[in-house]
């Protein structure tokens, strides 16, 4: 397909599109013969919507311009169309946190990251679908990146959104250090492969991608395209020096830890009993409390614009 028939639609987040340098971009880019239509949302839900209408429009690129959470929602749009009628996905990152972008080596500045969507390849990439609900209501969603449930979850849910914009990825660190020591476990039970299991965790992690949180590393070995989900179970503790312990195994990442396992699968869910607390569970950065999930892979589901040497990419695995 040749520049002339390629044409990009750029979703913004309303709150955004008044910023100059996205401007400044897209006017260079427009200049340089670039074919943008640019959409801005206003209310949640707008995003998904737009990014479903590009298939009768004629798109060839969707860009999702904004933070995690916009990625992640122009995605769920896209997934809304027949395979073949998806058109590529191109990231412009605008959030306090933009754990996907950074991940996958992608331009944090709006002009070299507009610039890039000309000139980066088209990579398919997997794809997580997530049933969850509570009591006898579910919905299903995807993902891109990371799905953290527990003690993670808890804290991008509650992290202001002035302290994100001012501290950026740190303030996450930040609550988290304020969290760590009134946190509370979580009880249910998980099903994996053919493995059942009750568990407590401090931390539930189902990583697509590598990092969450900010730059929080949780699946240091995962891949966008080798049809696994990287799983982080962490358990809880009880004293500073269990603590000591915890935060070592988070440094190798053990299969199978005293308070730290990880390991791969293609599908997860986890219940809980009518006596125990809900989840909370974020979604690419996007929280809420379930008592039922499932979380399952979808090989190759969508074309993505990324760096050919994407450290996230199987083909970019060191020997």
């Amino acid at each position: 397909m040749t520049d002339l028939q390629q044409h990009y639609l750029l979703i913004i987040n309303g709150k955004s599109a008044g910023m100059p340098a996205l401007r400044e971009a897209v006017s260079e880019q427009r200049q340089a013969g670039m074919k943008i239509t640019v959409r801005a949302t206003w209310e949640g839900g707008d995003a998904a919507d737009i990014a479903e209408l590009s298939g009768a429009m004629g798109i060839t690129h969707v860009i999702a311009c904004g933070g995690d959470g916009t990625v992640s929602e122009v995605m769920n749009g896209l997934m809304r169309l027949p395979h073949d009628r998806r058109p590529v996905l191109g990231i412009v990152p605008l959030g306090s946190a933009n754990d996907f972008a950074t991940s996958v080596g992608l331009p944090l500045e709006p002009g070299p990251a507009l610039a890039a969507v000309k000139t980066l390849s088209a990579y398919p990439i997997d794809v997580v679908r997530v049933t969850a609900g509570a009591g006898s209501e579910s919905d299903t969603s995807y993902y891109i990146n990371m799905t953290t449930g527990g003690f993670g979850a808890e804290v991008t849910s509650t992290t202001p959104k002035t302290l994100k914009r001012l501290l950026g990825g740190g303030a996450y660190s930040l609550m988290g250090a304020l969290k760590a020591w009134r946190h509370r476990s979580y009880r249910g039970t998980l099903h994996w492969d053919d493995k059942e299991e009750n568990v407590s965790l401090l931390l539930l992690a189902l990583g697509n991608g590598r990092q969450s949180g900010g730059g929080q590393v949780l699946g240091p070995r995962a891949k966008l395209d080798d049809g696994c989900l990287d799983v982080l179970l962490v358990k809880d503790f009880r004293s500073v020096m269990e603590l000591t312990s915890l935060i070592r195994e988070l440094q190798s990442f053990p299969s199978d830890g005293r308070f730290v396992r990880y390991f791969t699968t293609t599908q997860l869910t986890l219940t809980t009993e009518v006596d125990n607390s809900p989840w909370p569970l974020t979604l690419d950065g996007e929280a809420c409390c379930y008592d039922h999930f499932c979380a399952e892979v979808v090989p190759l589901a969508l074309r993505v614009l990324l760096p050919d040497d994407c450290p996230l990419l199987s083909s970019n695995s060191r020997v």
